[in-house]
């Protein structure tokens, strides 16, 4: 089930909305817990219970580190040298278990084709490659299942000032099982921190000004989904589609400008949808997106995009190694964006991918570290960021690197022959050049863009009208957004969700 879709929209979602708030509160999260095993058991039926055997696991081993800290405190050990390394060495066999569990779930059923292939290549085994369906959102629901018991690992026994110990371990099951399978961001994120909305999970306040601002959240998610990336990508496809042989460069570039807006378009959109709707139930799910499309660098890139895996990268795998002070950071930096590339799909142009942002990162801390200052407009800045961002798109759609680099080898106007098979007209009407230029001027921050322009505060703009007569206007657009979008999905059979498949 997605959320641009008359089953959602018009069934489901006004079902969970209504019964959620009419249920008594002792029930609400149990109800939000089966909700989401419908909405997922919609599209995978038989995954459902992969889900469930991880959400087990993790409460499972959250709960071993627990009594492992637990028992070990009152036979005294707690506040001995020998007892911190017993303590520690107990809770972090724990931890592997569970970081095994979790990964070796993530391996098999994303990994393990492509593994297999890549030895019978290269040693001509004659292996039985199986094919395995990939479930949707494992790299989702896995990330947050980890980030629980990584949590519950460093926090387990800490010690306050006052002397008292923290824990974040979960007792309540259906608490936990809401935490990694809560629908709104349950198939393509954000991922959420299972810090960052415990107390949510435990006790919540939906006020009035909540539920009105996820409704708008969703709304505009929805639009930036079913009337920009539905539409440009329907353009993408094609040309991607197409023979690069016969493709010509303007052909080429309007394929890459059509993906690089359709994917930001796709994934921004639904994360707006997520973040609407987790505030609607209570919820705060942090921001995920913050136009990135405007950035001047690829280190701002990646503070823009994608945020909570950029931040779960951060967390989890970039400051353990080491970070910035202790060991190379540059080889820090290669497997934190190798792994990044990994993570998004078992195909070596996501690998590649990975290491090609990783690449200019390194270049750009080098810059930095050197001291390499290039006094260049902010134009410069912004176009080299974009190219890099599209050509790495590119490596991103494709998956196989021989086509990828042909393609980006017509954008360069590589091997292009004298017969090209369309024009870029041919695939620019009307329509589509009308999408195009909302989706260029929706990247971009207006509300910061133009007071600074116009030497003047945001608040000084909106005290301008009314707020009765703001309010209304806004109400109105959006109530014509959401009809529009409502239209556009009746007359579209086009409705995919790219970061589904990870």
């Amino acid at each position: 089930m997605v959320f641009s879709s008359l089953v959602f929209l018009c069934i489901f979602l006004p079902v969970m909305v209504i019964g959620y708030y009419v249920l008594p509160k002792r029930i609400k999260n149990l109800f939000l817990l089966l909700g989401s095993l419908f909405f997922y058991a919609w599209g995978e039926p038989v995954y459902i219970f992969l889900m469930l055997a991880s959400v087990i696991g993790n409460y499972a081993f959250g709960m071993l580190i627990y009594a492992a800290s637990r028992s070990e405190e009152k036979k005294g050990l707690a506040s001995t040298v020998a007892g911190e390394t017993g303590r520690s060495l107990r809770r972090k066999l724990m931890l592997i278990l569970a970081v095994v569990f979790d990964l070796g779930i993530l391996i098999y059923f994303k990994y393990f084709t492509l593994l297999a292939q890549t030895v019978d290549d290269l040693f001509h085994a004659g292996l039985t490659i199986p094919e395995i369906a990939l479930p949707i959102g494992i790299s989702f629901y896995t990330f947050q299942g980890l980030s629980y018991v990584i949590d519950v690992y460093r926090m387990e026994g800490k010690l306050n000032e006052d002397g008292s110990r923290e824990s974040l371990v979960q007792k309540n099951f259906i608490n936990l099982a809401l935490y990694i399978s809560m629908f709104p961001q349950l198939i393509a994120g954000p991922i959420v921190r299972y810090t960052d909305i415990k107390n949510f999970l435990k006790e919540r306040k939906v006020t009035t000004d909540d539920f009105s601002k996820g409704v708008e959240r969703f709304i505009i998610g929805l639009a930036k989904k079913v009337l920009l990336a539905n539409t440009i990508g329907e353009v993408a496809d094609k040309i991607f589609a197409g023979e690069a042989a016969y493709m010509g460069t303007a052909v080429a570039w309007v394929g890459a400008l059509c993906y690089t807006l359709q994917i930001f378009y796709d994934f921004a959109g639904y994360s707006d949808m997520a973040i609407g709707l987790g505030r609607i139930f209570g919820f705060h799910f942090m921001e995920n997106f913050n136009y990135p499309y405007i950035s001047k660098s690829i280190t701002e890139f990646w503070r823009r995009w994608h945020i909570s895996l950029s931040t779960w990268f951060r967390d989890y795998l970039y400051i353990p190694l080491g970070g910035n002070r202790k060991g190379n950071v540059y080889i820090h930096l290669l497997i934190v964006f190798l792994a990044t590339g990994i993570w998004h799909g078992a195909a070596w142009g996501y690998l590649v991918w990975g290491l090609w942002h990783g690449l200019f990162m390194l270049i750009e801390r080098v810059g930095r570290k050197k001291g390499i200052t290039v006094k260049v407009p902010g134009f410069i800045k912004w176009l080299y960021t974009m190219l890099v961002v599209m050509f790495g798109w590119v490596l991103f759609k494709l998956e196989e690197l021989p086509a990828a680099i042909e393609y980006i080898g017509k954008m360069l106007h590589i091997g292009v022959g004298s017969y090209t098979d369309f024009s870029a007209r041919y695939y620019l009407d009307n329509r589509t050049i009308f999408f195009l230029v909302i989706a260029v001027l929706a990247a971009i921050p207006w509300a910061e863009v133009l007071p600074r322009r116009l030497g003047c505060r945001v608040s000084e703009i909106a005290l301008a009208q009314p707020a009765s007569v703001t309010c209304i206007i806004k109400r109105i657009l959006l109530l014509l957004l959401l009809v529009c979008c409502l239209l556009f999905i009746v007359n579209s059979t086009y409705n995919p969700f790219i970061y589904f498949r990870f």
